[in-house]
């Protein structure tokens, strides 16, 4: 997998086996971050949280484009490896929790301008991750109705299938 903008666009990272993560595609990454460009303008000074952290590209396509900030979350212990071996590679120090991303949401003590949650397609973890999140936008990857309650709906998104969702909390 490469990133596809910023200071390390054309690097390659390694990605866990599909049966742990299935990486969010390089169409889709740039058409978040274009997205994200559009509501919250440069992401100079901004902070950007990976709620299930698989490979952890969308962190490192925030870091290069520009967040001074990254923080993902993972619960899977190989995934984290490779996480923590992409960021080395990139001369980067991950800030990780691994753990169960529900409860690590649950304890958060500070905010973020955007949250990133593509959690497994078919998990319950949607609704449980977002009524635990407040004052951000919001980007959520899904492939089904999700409920959105109490979050305003910016913009959707279709991507072959995958639904890309921009919300912002209503706090």
């Amino acid at each position: 997998m490469i990133i596809t903008a910023g200071i390390y666009k054309g690097r390659k990272i390694a990605v866990p086996d599909e049966s742990i993560a299935r990486p969010t595609l390089s169409k889709v990454r740039m058409g978040v971050f274009n997205t994200l460009y559009s509501l919250i303008g440069e992401f100079e000074g901004k902070t950007f949280l990976d709620v299930f952290g698989g490979s952890g590209v969308m962190g490192l396509e925030a870091l290069s484009r520009g967040f001074s900030k990254v923080k993902v979350f993972e619960k899977n212990p190989k995934a984290a490896d490779i996480i923590k071996k992409n960021y080395k590679q990139l001369g980067l120090k991950p800030d990780i929790s691994i753990g169960d991303s529900e409860k690590l949401v649950k304890k958060l003590d500070e905010t973020f301008d955007v949250v990133y949650i593509d959690p497994p397609y078919a998990s319950n973890l949607y609704e449980k991750i977002l009524k635990n999140i407040k004052g951000c936008i919001i980007v959520v990857e899904g492939i089904r109705d999700i409920n959105f309650e109490g979050l305003e709906l910016i913009k959707t998104k279709n991507y072959g299938g995958k639904m890309i969702s921009f919300l912002k909390t209503l706090d």
